[in-house]
């Protein structure tokens, strides 16, 4: 069941990944490229989990499951966020900064030392147990910083909508977007706990995942006006 449901949010991911780098590619808008990227991240992540539930778990499918999952996947999915609600101008230097903050992940997580004996074989292995300090403060940072950007920008939409400065069909459909964003977010960062309170089940913790980009994605489609454009426009041709 594991790496079934690993499978599909793989190819899922996928897709999704495909699906929004082609809007970039046809509006250039920056934020479908920070999705992009943060769903391709999402996509090589459940690769990972995919092959460990599959083949076993070893040191080089778990450094690579924790730095594309728990490390940047957030900070690249609150960089879309930032892109859609602030400045053009700040949201560049944030960009440079999670730009800054892989390069450190990546070099962090090819170099980081960990307990072997604390990976097993045939089970999802705990972060807290396989690695030391960096690694863990690396994943705080970027899943806890970028997961609070993602929930003050979906909070933010909501109350400038319900304030009455943006009441239109646009803002709206933002406001909508960034609560599934956020909602998808909360999903995938509540994964780990779901996998301790159903008595370490790797099995709640793919259909947390599962769920979670599944929820995300249907904040991207809200997002995207050409989608809407496109399907109204169907419906008036039939």
């Amino acid at each position: 069941m594991v790496a079934g449901l690993a499978f599909c949010a793989t190819a899922v991911a996928t897709l999704f990944a495909q699906a929004t780098l082609v809007r970039f590619s046809q509006g250039r808008k920056a934020h479908n490229r920070a999705w992009s990227i943060a769903l391709a991240l999402f996509a090589l992540a459940s690769a990972m989990l995919a092959l460990g539930a599959t083949n076993g778990w070893d040191a080089p499918k778990f450094r690579a499951f924790f730095l594309f999952g728990a490390i940047l996947d957030v900070p690249w999915l609150a960089l879309g966020t930032v892109y859609l609600l602030a400045p053009l101008t700040l949201a560049r230097r944030v960009e440079t900064g999670v730009w800054c903050f892989t390069g450190l992940a990546v070099g962090v997580m090819c170099s980081a030392p960990l307990r072997r004996s604390a990976i097993t074989i045939n089970q999802i292995p705990d972060g807290k147990a396989v690695f030391g300090g960096w690694p863990r403060a690396l994943a705080a940072v970027g899943s806890g910083l970028g997961a609070t950007i993602v929930l003050v920008g979906a909070l933010w939409s909501a109350v400038r909508l319900l304030r009455g400065r943006d009441q239109n069909a646009a803002a709206g459909r933002l406001a909508g977007a960034n609560a599934l964003i956020a909602l998808g977010t909360i999903i995938l960062g509540t994964t780990g706990t779901l996998k301790g309170v159903a008595g370490g089940k790797d099995e709640a913790f793919a259909l947390g995942v599962a769920i979670g980009i599944a929820v995300i994605y249907a904040g991207f489609v809200l997002a995207s006006p050409r989608r809407a454009a496109q399907t109204a426009a169907s419906v008036q041709k039939g």
